[in-house]
């Protein structure tokens, strides 16, 4: 048979893949989720975003990270998924758990980005068009727009929810004071935001620097990490130089300026401390993540089953010693 019907893995829910409850609310997400920025729009065959879609729920994976701009091109990772759904996952929906997002530039006009009333809305039609369904478990307000009122980017949230078009809404990438009028003002209006989502990395700690994690969990909301491989640097990819069909090599999302000596050193010493533990740096720094308990879950992102495989691991071993962690933080400067 050419595409025979899938049939998930009964052992999905082993207790391999660990669940972390999400802020104060009745959702448990995985410890990974499986995020679609890069890897899952044109850019990919069919077979292997499918693959990968597989592979991630076979082993309990339910949480599955879209937005309307991801692709690349915009819109065809949400299209991919939207297949992935039709052909696959249908059967499944109730075990699932998907997001997508609205904020970026989507299409051409004063209307077709940021974080107006009809952006929202009009972006989260498209994108329950494009992915085959009738609602979306999470809806997120993609970046804080700076010249639409705070007040109608947050109650077009409120009632997407009324009108049953999501379950939960989030925020993504706002700003300390601009995500504590958020957390008011949807917990005000019932609604109460579920997930931040925020760039995160042991190369990248604005968010505890700033505050944003604490602040996350002090109102009862969940904190989920994207880029938690600061985009390929925390893997041994780079150790020995920038691979010619490597993401630095394309010079688009990763530039390799950023491939310091300094970096380059603290990525090898960041490898040594991972082997010692017995895991790749990849692994490590996922696992590094997820010994916060603040965190509810991290975004991976892939290119491959293999390299999935990888990233999986590090739900394994997400203890650390003291020593550990003072040997990472001394490397991290």
């Amino acid at each position: 048979m050419i595409n025979p019907i899938y049939n998930p893995s009964a052992s999905r829910y082993d207790g391999t893949m660990q669940y972390r409850r999400c802020g104060r609310s009745g959702i448990l997400l995985p410890a990974l989720s499986l995020g679609m920025w890069h890897n899952f729009g044109d850019v990919n065959t069919f077979a292997n975003s499918q693959a990968m879609a597989h592979y991630a729920f076979d082993r309990g994976i339910t949480h599955f990270d879209l937005a309307d701009n991801y692709g690349p091109s915009y819109g065809s990772a949400e299209e991919t998924f939207g297949m992935i759904m039709k052909k696959s996952f249908m059967p499944y929906r109730d075990e699932l758990f998907i997001s997508t997002k609205a904020g970026h530039d989507m299409w051409p006009g004063p209307y077709g980005d940021w974080g107006s009333r009809k952006h929202l809305i009009s972006g989260l039609d498209k994108s329950l068009q494009r992915m085959n369904l009738d609602y979306v478990d999470i809806f997120y307000s993609h970046r804080y727009d700076p010249n639409t009122p705070l007040e109608e980017t947050m109650q077009a949230l409120v009632d997407i929810v009324r009108q049953g078009k999501a379950l939960y809404v989030g925020i993504s990438k706002y700003p300390p004071e601009a995500a504590a009028f958020a957390y008011k003002y949807l917990a005000e209006h019932d609604v109460p935001c579920l997930l931040y989502q925020g760039r995160y990395s042991m190369f990248d700690r604005k968010v505890e620097e700033s505050g944003l994690l604490q602040q996350a969990y002090d109102n009862g909301t969940g904190f989920i990490a994207f880029s938690p491989l600061a985009q390929g640097l925390l893997t041994n990819r780079y150790l020995n130089g920038i691979p010619a069909d490597s993401r630095m090599a394309k010079e688009k999302f990763l530039k390799s300026d950023v491939l310091t000596d300094e970096v380059l050193a603290k990525i090898k010493a960041l490898n040594e401390v991972a082997a010692q533990r017995g895991q790749t740096l990849a692994e490590m720094a996922l696992a590094w993540l997820l010994s916060d308990k603040r965190v509810s879950s991290v975004i991976i992102g892939a290119s491959s089953v293999a390299q999935l495989a990888d990233n999986l691991k590090a739900v394994e071993n997400i203890n650390f010693a003291p020593e550990e962690l003072s040997k990472i933080s001394e490397i991290l400067g």
